[in-house]
């Protein structure tokens, strides 16, 4: 089906202004006649739930049960056959995993003369009303015989033309209500994004967890390491900071007795923008007392297998043309045993040998922080060698406890601590670890950070005195971790870039 001249209007450069004017002169022909914008309509149906009930009956099935629908939706097509007939498409907000359009027809006879009238005036983008019964029609395509018709809302802006869509990405990104509009795969990708969110938070509450709201401006930006955004309380007079993680107030709730509590939250980091990084972005942390990281992992791998279930339909996914099994049990590797796997050719000694790590670091271009020790080196080296190449989900574990300042140390093994972090498709998922309970250790690693901080890293933590307090007070052994939401979204979705995945990411102001 096409629109009305729909191909000579393709070929011929198009003056949006002028259609633009021509809009507004039948916008103000309908506020002179009373009649613009109504809101007195109810839709009772849906075109997917229409197209999923009958699209797979007969025509004479159809007849016989004689179905009368009242729909409205946005006019993408339309066709007239002369002053007499007119097809149309309507899409509404059904859908995804149905088709969410379906086609109207109406007639002189059964419409009537004045709505067929103002029809021939009506624009694709034009939000319609209609009523009506249910057809099929020469080629079996479910239609509405409409005896009613209504705009609903006028489109003043024409959509872009339908064969090349919203073809510039950025313009997807900024001007998103109109790729929703355009774009069924886009449509698709958020309701499975909200289909994975509702997963989680319905895991989450089966295994008793109970959804909590911290503050999202902090006094001490803290539970993550990273760059904050800063902001000023003007009835306080005083500095403050967009919260980078909500890890140190959930663990409060610990300390108060909550044993199970999680957030699905945001969070604002001011660092670099990429197709894995926005300021702005979403994570569910949650802890849960009396458990280990042995045990988080266990539980993270299946709270991500239920959300790629729910959302996808199975936890066998597709990225990038390349299978990724969700199904099977993840890979769990330390650091060395990482590079080892996939940078083969270093020798054991090498890998614990500080000065030649540093030298090997400064051909990938990272000159790493002079009080960097052996194990945030041999992270250094694994980042730059082995983490691209971790395309199943691979658990890292063991991290060093100079670069872990709020996780638990092995009770083993010196200088490491009992966390992990998990990757797919070469790029961190989700950060985790046994908590660090011991509030004078706790004060020591913050010590440790302040003096980072000093010597440059302006990704180190403050020294948080209240959370201290707070510990001081006594928290059970924990286990606590964070899920990159958006992160996972591209994977589940099989998006390239991050911002396929929000709604409104971060750009550049339009000059």
């Amino acid at each position: 089906m096409t629109t009305h001249n729909d191909d000579a209007a393709a070929s011929l450069p198009i003056d949006e202004n002028k259609i633009i004017a021509e809009r507004r002169a039948k916008l103000s022909a309908l506020r002179e006649q009373g009649i613009a914008f109504p809101n007195d309509f109810r839709p009772q149906h849906k075109a997917a739930d229409l197209q999923e009930k009958y699209a797979g009956k007969t025509r004479e099935e159809l007849e016989a049960e004689s179905v009368t629908v009242v729909l409205a939706g946005r006019m993408m097509l339309k066709r007239e056959a002369g002053k007499k007939a007119a097809f149309a498409t309507l899409q509404d907000a059904s859908g995804p995993k149905a088709d969410g359009r379906i086609q109207i027809y109406a007639t002189l006879d059964l419409t009537g003369e004045a709505a067929m009238a103002a029809l021939h005036h009506y624009d694709l983008g034009d939000i319609l009303g209609v009523s009506g019964t249910l057809f099929k029609t020469k080629t079996d395509e479910l239609t509405i015989k409409v005896s009613e018709l209504r705009l609903i809302t006028k489109s003043l802006r024409p959509l872009p033309d339908k064969f090349h869509g919203l073809a510039d990405q950025e313009t997807k990104y900024r001007q998103r209500y109109v790729d929703l509009i355009m774009n069924e795969d886009t449509r698709r990708t958020f309701k499975a994004r909200t289909a994975a969110i509702s997963s989680i938070r319905r895991f989450m509450e089966k295994n008793e967890f109970m959804e909590v709201e911290t503050p999202m401006l902090h006094t001490i930006p803290g539970g993550a390491a990273a760059k904050p955004f800063t902001t000023h309380h003007n009835a306080l007079d005083m500095q403050m900071f967009l919260r980078i993680a909500p890890e140190l107030y959930l663990k409060r709730l610990v300390v108060g007795g909550f044993d199970r509590v999680f957030e699905i939250n945001r969070n604002f980091r001011n660092e670099g923008v990429s197709i894995r990084h926005n300021p702005e972005f979403t994570m569910m942390e949650f802890y849960a007392a009396y458990t280990d990281y042995k045990w988080l992992m266990d539980f993270t791998e299946a709270v991500i297998r239920q959300a790629a279930i729910d959302a996808h339909g199975t936890a066998t996914l597709t990225y990038g043309g390349r299978e990724l099994d969700l199904a099977k049990p993840f890979h769990r590797l330390t650091i060395v045993e990482a590079i080892n796997k996939y940078a083969p050719g270093y020798s054991a000694e090498q890998l614990n040998d500080a000065e030649f790590i540093k030298k090997e670091l400064l051909k990938f271009g990272v000159k790493p922080h002079a009080h960097s020790g052996l194990g945030a080196l041999q992270l250094a080296l694994f980042e730059e060698t082995a983490e691209a190449q971790l395309w199943e989900p691979t658990y890292i574990i063991d991290y060093p406890v100079e670069v872990s300042p709020l996780a638990r140390a092995s009770d083993t093994v010196t200088g490491i601590t009992e966390r992990f972090e998990l990757f797919m498709v070469g790029r961190e998922i989700a950060n985790g670890f046994s908590e660090l309970n011991d509030a004078e250790d706790q004060a020591a690693r913050f010590q440790a950070q302040v003096a980072a901080k000093d010597a440059g890293d302006e990704e180190a933590m403050f020294y948080d005195a209240d959370y201290i307090r707070a510990l001081e007070y006594g928290m059970p052994p924990a286990g606590g971790c964070g899920i990159g939401i958006d992160r996972l979204m591209m994977i589940i979705t099989d998006s390239p870039n991050i911002r396929d995945v929000l709604l409104f990411p971060h750009l550049r102001r339009e000059d």
